[in-house]
């Protein structure tokens, strides 16, 4: 399921001003130090890691990390579920997000490869 416009808000509470979202979605760190939920907000000018509540997954608490953006964020690896690797971090995504994964990368590494959008004008 895609990350509400009432998450992204809230996301955007812990951003720099001006900081325009290309990209949010979950994941969950799979150690160590701990099992947890993270956000993953991709900026046009970084990377933020924000932590969530205890009982929210998509609930914004605070910033764990902000990485410059051409952090690359995959490859999305399969380890009995999709994964990536960055911050140091090893991270789960939904089946859903590898392509937002995919796509993140290639905006910020090989952006001719993106497809011409089909409504320009919207």
């Amino acid at each position: 399921m895609p990350v509400s416009a009432s998450i992204r808000e809230r996301c955007r509470t812990y951003l720099r001003s001006g900081d325009d979202i290309r990209y949010v979605f979950p994941v969950l760190s799979l150690g160590p130090p701990l099992t947890a939920s993270f956000l993953v907000v991709v900026t046009d000018l970084s990377v933020t890691l924000l932590s969530t509540t205890m009982f929210g997954r998509d609930e914004p608490s605070g910033v764990w990390a902000t990485y410059p953006r051409r952090t690359r964020l995959g490859p999305v690896v399969s380890r009995g579920g999709p994964t990536i690797e960055f911050g140091g971090m090893m991270f789960e995504v939904d089946d859903e997000y590898a392509a937002v994964v995919a796509a993140a990368d290639t905006e910020a590494f090989t952006p001719g490869d993106l497809p011409r959008d089909p409504l320009p004008e919207l």
